[in-house]
């Protein structure tokens, strides 16, 4: 078969030296660059621009997906003044979002358990 391995959509080629992500200044926009994430879809890049236009220090946050085959993103990002870079504003939205994250799996959780306790005795109903 002529298709390519699954795998290779998600996992880095370490053989080949393949890094998760590569920055490049821009150098005809002032505070902006864009950043290069290897093996990631629509789902990391629409989630990392939605948190960084949440900030007032981001004047723009984009993404595209240089083609449909292959597995990159690039996040380009443009802060509001020199004090904030666009590493630091991923860095922080990075951070954010794990918080974010952790807080919704702890909430999960507690809904899970909560639903464990009020349904111990009761049987399941309908055909499943």
């Amino acid at each position: 078969m002529n298709a390519p391995e699954r795998s290779a959509a998600f996992l880095l080629d370490e053989d080949n030296a393949e890094v998760k992500v590569t920055y490049a200044s821009d150098t005809k926009v002032a505070n902006a660059g864009t950043f290069t994430f290897n093996k990631e879809d629509h789902t990391m890049g629409n989630l990392i621009r939605m948190q960084l236009l949440r900030y007032s220090s981001v004047r723009f946050a984009g993404y595209k997906i240089p083609h449909p085959l292959v597995h990159q993103i690039d996040l380009k990002i443009q802060t509001t003044s020199s004090n904030s870079t666009p590493i630091d504003a991923l860095s922080d939205a990075i951070e954010d979002l794990i918080g974010e994250t952790g807080a919704l799996k702890l909430e999960a959780e507690s809904a899970i358990e909560r639903w464990k306790k009020e349904n111990s005795g009761v049987g399941v109903i309908g055909p499943f």
